[in-house]
């Protein structure tokens, strides 16, 4: 026993040894951003791994410049992202629910093309979108470009299709004798859905709401080309006009705002762990 314990040390050494290193390096890029957040000189990094001088008025900046309205900028992303999360999952369930349980004529088309859709890359469709809410605009001035319920009306189109496949991956792991069995009690169809399928999907539907949240508040390239006016700005479009200047980046108000802007993002994964955890351990069994 003692001879095979010594064989395994080494090698149970070496696994400790990276997993500290793999640590490590993912912790320094979030440790060099605080390092700057707290930096006086603006400077993104500084020669020394450890600040000389702590000071604050990179976050004092971000609350008492009347030119910066972050606040704005965070309330706004909160509320876009928030939104675009429960639209998109509420119609992704339906969606799913439809694909999965429900038989109609195009259905396997239906999925085959969904799928084909997301296999391209986002980026390839901005001319078009810009195009065609710049026409909307002229129409309808409030969903055009320019606007945020415009850019919203882009998110959802583009997170709707993957919510509705990774939702109903789960849902076809639910089953099929539950909804023979509430057939048999007379429940209808409206009553399986909100009364079965709903309380077994809980998790899956947190975790894919958390991830489009987490995608749309962290989303920029749409944003900046839909959100112009300062105030209507995102808080990814805000923060980059501290370093989109060539002669006047700011680095540490950058790196102060994307410290405050991460905290709603890590309470809410946070108090919603049981879930992912819950989410993810369902969907990797089937039945």
């Amino acid at each position: 026993m003692s001879r095979h314990v010594a064989k395994r040390n080494p090698s149970s050494a070496w696994r400790h040894i990276f997993i500290i290193f793999m640590i490590v390096f993912a912790l320094f890029p979030i440790y060099t951003v605080l390092l700057s957040s707290v930096n006086g000189s603006g400077a993104l990094a500084t020669a020394s791994l450890w600040p000389k001088h702590i000071v604050f008025k990179n976050y004092t900046k971000l609350f008492n410049d009347a030119s910066i309205p972050y606040l704005r900028w965070v309330i706004n992303s909160i509320v876009l992202a928030t939104t675009n999360a429960i639209i998109s999952v509420l119609i992704g369930i339906f969606a799913s629910y439809a694909f999965s349980r429900l038989k109609f004529k195009g259905r396997k088309a239906s999925l085959r093309l969904l799928l084909l859709i997301q296999v391209f890359p986002n980026f390839l469709a901005l001319a078009a979108i810009y195009v065609i809410m710049e026409r909307i605009y002229h129409v309808y001035p409030h969903i055009g470009i320019g606007t945020t319920w415009g850019l919203l009306l882009v998110y959802l189109g583009g997170s709707m299709g993957a919510n509705a496949w990774l939702l109903k991956g789960f849902l076809d792991s639910i089953p099929m004798e539950l909804d023979e069995a509430a057939k048999i009690d007379g429940a209808s169809p409206s009553q399986i859905f909100w009364l079965i399928f709903m309380p077994l999907t809980k998790p899956i539907i947190v975790v894919t709401m958390l991830l489009t949240f987490i995608g749309t508040f962290n989303e920029f390239v749409l944003a900046s080309i839909f959100l112009q006016e300062v105030k209507a700005r995102t808080v990814a479009v805000g923060l980059e006009s501290f370093v989109g200047s060539n002669f006047g980046a700011n680095w540490g108000a950058f790196a102060a705002g994307s410290v405050v802007a991460a905290v709603p993002l890590v309470t809410l994964f946070l108090s919603l762990q049981r879930y992912i955890v819950g989410g993810v351990a369902a969907g990797s069994v089937k039945g």
